[in-house]
């Protein structure tokens, strides 16, 4: 799944790509658009973008949101959910089996978005409060103060992980990344919240921002305009089952729960309940 470094990586790729572009053709490939678009304009989401004129891109959370010059004034909002991709390419490019849609540019290249397993959503609204999800968002990570940070966990008494991936709570960090920042904060991401610390809340909060700035990083290097490509080869934890903790030397562990994959290091991560290998 595209997370905050990714998508934010896409954003400005994309704005640097798409703005004052047109979309001169739009192609929607049937059986799947139907499942991944959503008109919320009631217009007709390929009569509306045919024509339209890219004025930004921006993300909040996991979304894409895609705003055009007058006088289109509906907003192309995507998220991509687990396994959708967009993908700037040629026309001559081979299209990926599960494209859904394609906008043809002005200047001769495509904007495509594909998906899998068609979980995703594409949503032209007139208002992205009508989103499901996105009037729901807490603040982004790098918006959020150490204060703020400590006074929004107190409602919650779950486990951290599961509270981390809320995007009510903070917005942006999904399953991969939340296992990154536990690592680095030494939590093991089954203890709950009302057993951390203020030492131990204090680590979290300083995890979070380092480890998705340096992700930044990283990503913008290895990802390049290949936007629809996900670089996790530089992850410490996730998806590092078997392989020796890069802190330690300890066997990474994995426990699947709830259809989510968690990946941790039992040394460097103590405590809460072991469900797993």
């Amino acid at each position: 799944m595209p997370e905050l470094p990714e998508l934010e990586v896409a954003r400005a790729v994309l704005r640097e790509r798409l703005c004052a572009k047109t979309i001169a053709r739009v192609e929607l490939f049937q059986p799947l658009a139907a499942l991944v678009v959503r008109d919320q304009t009631a217009r007709g989401f390929a009569e509306t973008l045919t024509g339209a004129q890219f004025a930004d891109v921006t993300r909040r959370g996991k979304f894409l949101l895609f705003a055009f010059a007058p006088p289109v004034t509906a907003t192309l909002a995507l998220n991509p959910k687990l396994t959708g991709r967009l993908q700037l390419a040629a026309p001559n490019v081979k299209r990926h089996k599960k494209t859904a849609v394609i906008f043809s540019l002005s200047d001769e290249t495509e904007l495509r978005y594909f998906d899998d397993k068609a979980m995703g959503q594409l949503y032209l609204t007139d208002d992205v409060t009508r989103v499901p999800t996105f009037a729901d968002m807490g603040p982004e990570p790098f918006a959020v103060t150490r204060a703020e940070f400590r006074d929004r966990l107190k409602p919650y008494r779950g486990e951290i992980k599961g509270i981390l991936t809320r995007g009510e709570f903070i917005a942006g960090i999904g399953n991969a990344y939340a296992d990154e920042i536990l690592w680095r904060a030494q939590l093991h991401p089954f203890r709950k919240r009302t057993q951390l610390t203020p030492d131990e809340i204090n680590r979290l909060y300083d995890a979070m921002q380092n480890t998705l700035r340096q992700a930044l990083e990283i990503v913008r290097v290895e990802m390049g305009e290949n936007i629809h490509r996900e670089p996790r080869a530089f992850f410490n934890v996730h998806l590092k089952t078997g392989e020796p903790c890069p802190r330690c030397g300890t066997t990474i562990s994995e426990i699947t729960a709830q259809q989510r994959l968690t990946n941790f290091c039992r040394h460097c991560q103590p405590g809460g309940l072991i469900r797993g290998m």
